[in-house]
């Protein structure tokens, strides 16, 4: 047994436990933010159970003083894990499956590995879906007008998935990773808000190959409707400033 798989042991054997019950960790979310998605995706593939708290950004939840003492930067999500407080979601994931996961599968130890699902996670989190956000959340949430230098911005990443995903049938190893968990999040709400992805064909039968990989895994309910949702809200901004 690895050092790796030994700290996962003695974690789980030292869970704390009140009233004879295991305490969960606590996820303060909002349902359709893709980032969310995609820890309430992880946690059923492993099986574990939240104490979920939804925070309405909507309505400034997330500027209470309880939550910005607890996260200064006040995004979602954010976990707490009996004291220890998470947020950004791919760290999230990369701590459940260490913490929580039976094996090392969905975030491997092979160092090479793990460079490469690393990478991954980057690539999505600074490029990939940041520009999905800078496209899409300014006419979603204010109602701007669609900026098409910000689209030519995010074709050209999805174009470089596609070069990444050229021969390979996962985005990192040789079997799903939390970086697949990432970017189909990503990738199937570019898919929900319209994006043409005939032209990137490796990253279509990625995404499909996703798709039915997590299927098992309530992938309808905790993500693919929550996609149509976000992709509604944007639908119903561009027809109101068609109206205006």
């Amino acid at each position: 047994m690895d050092i790796d798989s030994v700290a996962v042991v003695q974690h789980k054997l030292v869970q704390r436990i009140v009233g004879g019950k295991m305490t969960p960790p606590v996820l303060y979310y909002l349902p359709p933010s893709p980032p969310c998605r995609s820890i309430l995706l992880l946690a059923k593939m492993l099986g574990l159970e939240f104490e979920l708290k939804i925070v309405n950004i909507l309505e400034g939840e997330q500027l209470k003083p309880e939550f910005v003492a607890m996260n200064p930067q006040h995004c979602l999500p954010t976990m707490n894990d009996e004291g220890l407080v998470l947020w950004e979601s791919r760290a999230i994931l990369s701590y459940l499956v260490a913490a929580y996961g039976k094996s090392d599968e969905l975030y491997p130890t092979d160092i090479r590995v793990r460079a490469l699902v690393d990478q991954r996670l980057q690539f999505d989190l600074g490029t990939l879906y940041q520009r999905l956000t800078d496209y899409y959340f300014p006419t979603m949430f204010i109602g701007a007008p669609l900026d098409e230098g910000k689209r030519a911005r995010l074709t050209e990443a999805v174009g470089w998935f596609n070069a990444i995903m050229e021969g390979r049938d996962f985005a990192a190893a040789d079997h799903f990773t939390i970086a697949d968990l990432s970017l189909l999040v990503t990738v199937s709400q570019l898919e929900a808000f319209g994006l043409e992805l005939r032209p990137y064909k490796h990253v279509r039968h990625w995404l499909e190959r996703c798709k039915d990989h997590m299927a098992p895994y309530d992938y309808e309910e905790l993500n693919a409707s929550k996609a149509m949702l976000l992709a509604d809200m944007f639908k119903a901004k561009m027809n109101l400033a068609a109206d205006s």
